[in-house]
């Protein structure tokens, strides 16, 4: 069954480093606990991976932010820790804390049993990729996603999330030759998992390196970034004809925007300790640029709608104006710079989106 023709490539345009009239924009974390019909779906599915498995389920919420605001894409509905699950790990999620998984990978026989699972432990996921994808009915782009290796890592060597990644750590450390072994593994697994997405109907597809930034400088290059280009290098550059933008996000990774300037991907994503406009100079001019995401603070919607309003208009004047005409140039999709709070007003959502709209068109000229 054919998917319904796009009416709105802002947001995929801007990612190929093409001209819009207006700067797109999406959200980390977009649907979420800080919604009330979120939560109203959560509690009718019992639990987190209730919502994520459910393919009625998933698209509900997916679509639940478009609703409410005019956004230029919409996110898949999941959990980055997907595929250590389909691993055999065993992920689950209680009521207000983080991920967990009831089996770690710390030892050299925990390392020698991993391997890429079987995609069809993941059909859930493509299901209800091509299932939002028809239910989007070309408003806007889908984006896939998934964890990066390391990122994945740190959970699967931790067991959850940590304050000071004193095990991942340890064994980078200690046995490079051991975090190596997953960091592969997981790559080639993550390429199999979006490449399954990019096939099901996913129109863009980002790898989110949540904790990248922890990592020294040499190490992060070693086992962060190194296994960010493997997954690259086997994804899907087109399906069915069409262009599939990678965007590569890399909290705390500011400081490695040159090391990141070839990676073979159309986006990078920015977290708030960034400056747009030296970002820009630093990568996103010229040929073999990158367009970029982000960025501002997702704090700002705690504050003031006339505040919000204010911090949007200066962090678009920050970048500048993004390209106009034909070709390619210096583009941007504005996001926040990681993922919106739970306790975040609903209403200073729809003030932030409709901020970036107005003040792009201005700074365009187009009002």
């Amino acid at each position: 069954m054919p998917f319904a023709p796009l009416l709105n490539d802002s947001f995929l345009r801007a990612c190929l480093r093409q001209a819009t009239d207006h700067t797109p924009v999406w959200l980390m974390r977009q649907a979420g606990r800080y919604l009330p019909e979120y939560r109203d779906t959560r509690a009718k599915a019992g639990s987190f991976m209730g919502l994520a498995t459910n393919v009625d389920y998933a698209t509900e919420v997916t679509l639940q932010p478009l609703e409410r605001y005019a956004l230029d894409a919409a996110i898949l509905f999941s959990d980055i820790l997907t595929v250590p699950d389909a691993m055999g790990l065993g992920l689950s999620f209680a009521l207000g804390e983080g991920p967990k998984f009831e089996r770690t990978v710390r030892t050299e026989a925990d390392v020698a049993a991993l391997a890429v699972p079987d995609m069809a432990k993941l059909r859930y996921v493509f299901d209800a990729v091509t299932s939002i994808r028809r239910a989007l009915a070309g408003r806007v782009p889908l984006i896939g996603f998934s964890g990066s290796p390391w990122t994945l890592a740190c959970y699967m060597v931790e067991g959850g999330g940590s304050d000071d990644y004193r095990h991942v750590k340890a064994l980078m450390y200690s046995r490079p030759d051991l975090m190596h072994r997953i960091l592969a593994v997981n790559a080639d697994a993550v390429a199999a998992y979006l490449n399954a997405q990019i096939e099901a109907g996913a129109q863009a597809v980002m790898v989110f390196d949540s904790w990248g930034g922890v990592l020294a400088d040499g190490k992060f290059q070693d086992f962060s970034l190194a296994y960010t280009r493997r997954v690259l290098a086997q994804l899907h550059r087109e399906h069915e004809g069409v262009r599939i933008p990678r965007i590569v996000f890399t909290k705390g990774g500011g400081l490695w925007l040159d090391d990141m300037r070839d990676l073979d991907c159309q986006v990078l994503g920015l977290d708030w300790t960034v400056n747009l406009g030296r970002a820009r100079a630093q990568v996103g001019e010229g040929a073999g640029g990158k367009a970029l995401q982000g960025n501002i603070d997702p704090n700002v919607l705690f504050a003031p709608p006339e505040r919000i309003d204010a911090e949007v208009a200066a962090l678009l004047e920050s970048f500048g104006r993004p390209h106009q005409g034909p070709g390619e140039g210096a583009t941007h999709i504005f996001n926040l710079g990681h993922g919106i709070s739970q306790h975040t007003p609903p209403e200073h959502v729809s003030v932030l989106v409709d901020a970036v709209h107005r003040h792009s068109r201005r700074l365009r000229g187009a009002v």
